[in-house]
């Protein structure tokens, strides 16, 4: 199975981005500030204040000592750890991470927690007919 997060819209304080499933629109998302910390720029980074670079990632669901649930990890993501996708409204929610749901309103997302139920059950379904779960994350053009 084959996520796609296209970034859309980058701000001050906040990243929106749409999640595609193996090409089709899923949902909204939000994350961090995006910061250029690839390309050898790791100092641009402010811990828990910015956004993934871009890339491709395995996804698992694993469990989540600090949200007490089992929730999707994201792989090999350079400079950071324990980028998860879970629910939440604004970019206070996040540290790094992507929330699911509805761009509604600027700078948030809702009916998160229902998102991402959906979310994780499409990956469960994904794992249990032997797929692989990745997540490309990608700006639209001219936003990168």
């Amino acid at each position: 199975m084959e996520l796609t997060l296209t970034r859309i819209a980058r701000r001050k304080d906040y990243t929106i981005g749409h999640l595609d499933i193996d090409n089709e629109f899923f949902c909204d998302t939000l994350e961090p500030t995006w910061r250029d910390i690839g390309r050898g720029r790791p100092e641009n980074k402010v811990k828990g204040h910015t956004a993934i670079p871009e890339g491709r990632y395995p996804v698992v669901i694993t469990w989540s000592p600090r949200l007490k649930q089992w929730l999707p990890l994201l792989l090999h993501v350079p400079y950071f750890e324990g980028i998860r996708i879970h629910a939440g409204n604004t970019v206070n929610d996040t540290e790094g991470c992507i929330l699911v749901g509805r761009n509604l309103k600027r700078g948030m997302v809702f009916d998160s927690r229902l998102w991402l139920h959906r979310l994780k059950r499409k990956i469960v379904e994904a794992k249990d007919r032997g797929e692989g779960v990745w997540i490309t994350v990608t700006f639209q053009k001219g936003e990168g």
